[in-house]
């Protein structure tokens, strides 16, 4: 077997191939390239955000867990947003406060945590120092970071009025708006954006490690920041701040076993919907097609409602998730409805794998000064109102949508698979495996096919799902918005490699916004 890595950002997949061709192994890859990763798309992961990161270890044959999501501080108050609280977004997954306090702002910044979790990993199963693994991060900060058509497709978007528009996000504080605008533009695809501040960041954390992030200078610089700018992380809260290292959650489809990221992530989600469509024959419908799309959205639906009244922390509160993923409640579910971050994916020379996906949330427009890195806005989506499962409390993290993904069969490893999207990205996720499994397609037909999107309220069709599709969910009482672009950035973006019983490599980047790389050794 070779070794292969993909992900949506190719000059990061590339650092991450060399790392395979230098004799690293999937984790090394993994983490170097993630720290590529945070330097070339900053606002969609980085140093001052989180992850997950699914491990399989091919000579032990198990797999492995390892959290590092974002923490509320230790200063939050489970009412605090209470008297602010305007409506839930379109996707049940967030939450519209006034002024956006939750969205943007030192207000909505949770305790970081991808430091810790990508240390964490190399002190496991990596062969590479920490200092190794982050030097291609360094030397691509000290180049400075191209604007890419998805890195500004991101800036100017319009995500509608449950966000802050880009343009306002990035320049929410001086220092963010100082580095990525020109005197307030936007800079262009194609231009380089120099950041000397992060260079350095990273410069600290090869020389002091990783440990310095929550405990030495650039914790005192982070954590003085954040006082003065009203957050309710403390320096205690980086201080305290621990990745965890647990079992992944299991499930099974069609005869394949499937591991992936349980309760608070998505894997919970992403294994109901496909219990929910394993009682029908997909494989005698083509996608897309008016049937295939009425179970698809069917299925989204129940596990989307599912989500919104169970699944929380595990930490904080009891989420039922055996009787979840049970096949029996999917068929029951089925009986009463009958007739919706980055990404890196490795497999090395021995057969390990990595599943990881780390994020910054959606930015909080807040960047350190002389630090050069911005911070996540994970409490964005935590509950405003008290006494709910997913409501905030001190320490807890809210649920994620973020699901690494891998497959087993016969022969083995099959599949290592995740995706970037935020709240679509399990509807991603589900899509990508349903068109490899039920309808056939090879990787890249499989993320590149037309896509949809439901959890709740309206259906959002890609332009290319044709018109006889959206009539037919329309006419089932559905309301659809069929989008104006074919392949559009607003769906998530699944990355990953197919693993053949010959031990041979297919991997697939999804192609909505620039389309990422898939590099074998």
């Amino acid at each position: 077997m070779g070794g292969m890595v993909v992900c949506p950002q190719p000059e990061a997949a590339e650092a991450g191939r060399e790392v395979l061709r230098a004799g690293g192994n999937a984790v090394d890859a993994a983490v170097a390239t993630a720290l590529v990763q945070g330097v070339i798309d900053p606002h969609m992961c980085g140093i001052g955000g989180c992850g997950v990161m699914l491990v399989h270890l091919a000579a032990e044959g198990r797999q492995e867990l390892i959290e590092f999501y974002s923490r509320a501080g230790s200063g939050v108050r489970e009412d605090q947003w209470q008297h602010l609280f305007l409506r839930e977004a379109q996707d049940r997954y967030g939450y519209v406060l006034e002024g956006f306090v939750n969205d943007c702002g030192y207000g909505s910044i949770g305790v970081p945590g991808t430091v810790a979790g990508l240390a964490e990993a190399l002190r496991r199963h990596g062969t590479w120092s920490w200092a190794e693994a982050i030097r291609p991060g360094l030397e691509a900060a000290r180049r400075g970071a191209t604007v890419t058509g998805n890195v500004y497709a991101f800036w100017v978007h319009d995500y509608g009025p449950d966000v802050v528009p880009g343009p306002r996000r990035i320049a929410w504080t001086p220092e963010s708006r100082r580095i990525y605008t020109r005197d307030g533009e936007l800079f262009q695809p194609g231009e380089v954006i120099t950041n000397p501040d992060l260079a350095r960041t990273y410069e600290r954390l090869a020389q002091a490690g990783p440990d310095d992030f929550y405990h030495g200078e650039l914790a005192e610089a982070i954590a003085d920041d954040l006082a003065r700018g009203g957050s309710t992380v403390t320096r205690a809260d980086l201080a305290g701040y621990r990745p965890r290292v647990t079992e992944p959650l299991q499930g099974s489809y069609r005869g394949r076993r499937l591991v992936v990221a349980g309760a608070p992530a998505g894997g919970v989600t992403l294994l109901q919907m496909l219990n929910y469509l394993e009682g029908f024959d997909l494989a005698g419908l083509h996608w897309p097609s008016p049937a295939a799309a009425r179970l698809r959205v069917a299925a989204m639906a129940w596990a989307s409602a599912e989500r919104a009244r169970h699944l929380a922390d595990p930490l904080f509160t009891d989420v039922p998730v055996g009787t979840m993923t049970a096949k029996e409640h999917a068929a029951a579910a089925r009986a009463a409805d009958s007739p919706t971050t980055t990404q890196v994916c490795v497999v090395d020379g021995g057969g390990n794998a990595v599943s990881l996906t780390h994020t910054l949330g959606a930015s909080s427009g807040v960047v350190t000064p002389g630090l050069g890195f911005s911070y996540n806005n994970y409490l964005n989506c935590f509950d405003p109102r008290p006494g709910r499962a997913n409501s905030l409390a001190p320490g807890k993290t809210r649920v994620t949508m973020m699901v690494p993904t891998l497959a087993f069969g016969p022969s083995g490893l099959e599949l290592v698979a995740g995706a970037p999207g935020g709240t679509r990205i399990v509807t991603g996720m589900l899509q990508t495996l349903l068109n490899l499994w039920d309808h056939g397609m090879v990787p890249v037909e499989a993320v590149s096919a037309p896509r949809i999107d439901f959890q709740g309220e309206v259906v959002q069709a890609e332009n290319r799902i044709p018109a006889e599709v959206v009539d037919e969910l329309r006419q089932l009482g559905y309301r659809v918005n069929r989008r104006p672009h074919s392949y559009d950035s607003y769906f998530a973006k699944p990355q990953l490699i197919q693993v053949g019983a010959d031990g041979s490599l297919r991997g697939a980047s999804d192609p909505r916004g620039d389309g990422g790389m898939a590099l074998a050794v």
